[in-house]
């Protein structure tokens, strides 16, 4: 039996939402899966993925293949590269704290740059909404008098 890693489509038309799966390999997209890993949200900027790296790591270890945009969203969340380290740990060339230390280390890069591609996003519909609206305009302050409610 063939196990694939792949995305199982939920959510209406036009907005999808996805689950990442374990599923046999002749089931169909939508149909029976062995295990969820995960979830992606491609309508959000940027996507929103939340997947258990443990269990993703046993089924690739077990011989399961992801599809082509599972196996992008793997090395996305940094999965295919703590297998990789994991695999360092087996030879022997390090050791578990120097694992999860390089880890955390690609860990805080990748997310530097997903923060650097959100901060350009954010400016770009800045530009845009001044470009077509024109600066905002000051607008003056009326404070309005407050009346005092005499007491009874």
């Amino acid at each position: 039996m063939a196990v694939k890693i792949r995305l199982q489509r939920h959510g209406r038309g036009k907005r999808p939402f996805y689950h990442i799966v374990v599923a046999d390999s002749r089931s169909p997209r939508d149909g029976r899966f062995i295990q969820k890993l995960g979830t992606y949200d491609p309508m959000t900027k940027p996507a929103t993925i939340l997947i258990d790296r443990d269990a993703a790591i046993s089924w690739l270890d077990r011989g399961a293949q992801p599809t082509d945009t599972a196996n992008a969203i793997l090395r996305y969340k940094g999965v295919l590269y703590y297998r990789h380290l994991q695999g360092g740990v087996a030879k022997g060339k390090f050791d578990q704290d120097e694992l999860e230390r390089r880890f955390e280390e690609y860990i805080s890069q990748k997310n530097a740059k997903v923060e650097a591609d959100i901060k350009k996003v954010v400016d770009d519909r800045e530009k845009q909404r001044q470009f077509i609206f024109g600066k905002p305009k000051p607008r003056p302050v009326v404070e309005a008098p407050v009346e005092e409610i005499p007491a009874e």
